[in-house]
């Protein structure tokens, strides 16, 4: 049995992220039975998607704040175990007003779980290895997704609901007490007290970095959850069965975090940030354009090679975004600060990009627009690029 302080301090790190990820990906495949046994509504299962987003967009940055106030690690301790409480609590829930109530509560423990995450990296990991551990943090968020993708159907028929809910959550609390255990304890006397957070904040936001990261995540996040979402609708359409289509959405989702790894390898090995990023947007601007225009439409075998394109070579862009997040904050006590800006700014991305790609695919009737959508994003991304390797410089 491995001992727990043989363990990688920053793998722990990484897979509390991937522990707090399981929540967010455990709803997709429930939400048939949940429409089922609750009476939920497709607005209700449409707010369950969007809640974590939701908490993110109003409080990714009081979290940073917080996180740099508190200490990183009983930061994400906690967002572990109220991921947990409210998880288990889940699973007794009889109507859908004390599901989204206890959602909106696993928004927030989520957003106290991952905004720490790359502080905690960088205080853990040797220098020459910082980029190499980021890089693993940043697949934290596709490799939980694929995980519930590929589990959770296979398990909800065995388990039901309340027995998947209560499952993610035992995992969540364990993980919780596994961080507590391990990691070591968040230093005394930090000048980053309570007192200091007005002077944080405003450091953080009058700061260019923290926007243009901020930016580049939104552009980013937002156009790979747009189509990752419809990926099961875009093969329902093309009368793909819903098993096969689960697998080929998760293996979508898996190879993103292929993205990310190879990613912190790169800038390790002195790769520059803004040939990562551009290479990485333009993937998905390719990816995008090969799976939706219908004049390079080639079947689905074909669509999902490109999509897989897209999400694989666009793992470069997040990863980046987390090794240049330490680097262009305006200072060591505004990590958190900067990456719960990331994190807002994502979830902003998240929550507007999928409603205008399906806005945009109704009045198009199909989906051959999305690639301009998706186009904008990464033109956005690309000049991003720019501008961040110019201010690093």
């Amino acid at each position: 049995m491995v001992e727990v302080r043989r363990v990688d301090a920053a793998l722990i790190v990484v897979l509390a992220g991937v522990a707090a990820a399981l929540h967010v990906g455990k709803l997709p495949p429930a939400l048939p039975l949940l429409r089922e046994q609750l009476q939920i509504t497709l607005v209700q299962a449409g707010f369950l998607l969007s809640l974590v987003q939701l908490a993110g967009m109003g409080l990714g940055l009081a979290v940073g704040l917080a996180g740099e106030s508190l200490g990183y690690k009983r930061c994400m301790a906690a967002g572990l175990a109220l991921l947990g409480a409210a998880s288990l609590a889940g699973g007794f829930a009889t109507d859908a007003p004390a599901l989204l109530a206890l959602r909106a509560l696993e928004g927030f423990g989520f957003l106290l779980t991952v905004t720490p995450g790359p502080s905690l990296i960088r205080r853990v990991a040797a220098p020459a290895e910082l980029d190499a551990k980021l890089g693993l943090w940043g697949a934290y968020m596709p490799l939980g997704t694929a995980l519930a993708l590929l589990v959770g159907p296979w398990l909800l028929p065995r388990l039901g609901w309340p027995g998947w809910w209560w499952l993610v959550a035992a995992l969540s609390l364990a993980m919780a007490a596994w961080l507590w255990a391990a990691l070591p304890a968040d230093p005394g006397g930090a000048p980053n007290g309570r007192s200091d957070w007005r002077g944080r904040l405003r450091r953080t936001l009058a700061a260019p970095g923290p926007w243009l990261l901020g930016l580049s995540f939104a552009v980013y996040s937002g156009q790979w959850l747009a189509v990752v979402g419809f990926l099961p609708t875009v093969y329902a359409q093309a009368q793909i069965g819903a098993t096969l289509a689960g697998a080929l959405t998760a293996l979508v989702a898996a190879v993103n975090m292929a993205g990310n790894i190879a990613a912190g390898r790169l800038l390790r090995r002195g790769a520059p940030p803004r040939t990562l990023l551009r290479t990485g947007f333009a993937a998905m601007a390719l990816g995008a354009l090969l799976a939706f225009w219908p004049p390079l439409d080639g079947g689905p075998a074909m669509r999902t090679g490109a999509i897989v394109l897209f999400s694989l070579v666009g793992g470069l862009v997040p990863a980046t975004l987390f090794a240049l997040c330490v680097r262009l904050a305006p200072g060591n006590d505004t990590v958190a600060t900067t990456v719960g800006w990331m994190q807002q700014c994502s979830a902003v991305g998240q929550f507007v990009a999928p409603p205008v790609v399906g806005w945009l695919a109704r009045l198009a009737g199909g989906w051959h627009w999305t690639w301009a959508a998706t186009g904008l994003c990464c033109v956005a991304g690309w000049l991003l690029a720019g501008r961040l390797a110019a201010l690093r410089h």
